[in-house]
């Protein structure tokens, strides 16, 4: 069983630093887990916005000031760049409010836009819509997740622990999975 006492004192904690780094699989099982009644719903949405926005402010930063010494040293970088580069010549503001939902872009495109000419005030507004959204959207993504389960199993206090493991697993093995396949795609270019 889950022990509400870990979960109460670091859950939110765990789910910053998760949503700072990256953080969907983080945000869903925070979700399931308010649906348990172990995390506040309100908390999980406040703690993985401030996560995801504190974190893309950084990188945007890093990009303005770093970014070409960063990029030369991450050549598998250079390739998003330049998708991200062409959405926003087209897209400036979708891109920036919806990048958190490209898989695979999100890591890069807050690095990218520092580089680009998009404004600091922009960014620091449009960044901090999509990552409401995103938090929000993600985290009740994960509390519904445990209302089908309930929905399903019944009671579901018995499988908690193994939901959340297995959302945990394949979170771990799509990122894994997409990593590699990243690092392939790479060497055969």
């Amino acid at each position: 069983m889950l022990s509400a006492d870990l979960l109460q004192r670091y859950g939110y904690l765990v789910l910053f630093v998760g949503t700072f780094l990256e953080g969907e699989t983080v945000l869903v099982m925070a979700g399931f887990l308010a649906h348990r009644g172990y995390l506040e719903l309100n908390c999980v949405i406040a703690a993985a916005f401030l996560g995801t926005y504190a974190g893309d402010q950084l990188f945007f930063y890093l990009g303005r000031f770093k970014g070409r010494q960063i990029l030369e040293r991450r050549p598998g970088w250079q390739a998003k760049s330049g998708r991200v580069l062409r959405l926003l010549e087209h897209h400036q503001v979708p891109t920036i409010l919806g990048f958190r939902f490209l898989y695979g872009l999100r890591s890069v495109t807050p690095f990218v836009l520092g580089m680009s000419n998009v404004g600091r005030v922009r960014f620091l507004i449009l960044n901090g819509i999509g990552g409401l959204v995103w938090a929000v959207a993600i985290a009740v993504a994960g509390y519904h997740l445990g209302n089908a389960a309930h929905a399903v199993l019944g009671h579901i206090k018995r499988y908690e622990t193994t939901i959340v493991a297995v959302i945990a697993v394949v979170g771990l093995v799509v990122w894994l999975g997409y990593f590699a396949w990243q690092r392939i795609r790479f060497r055969t270019r």
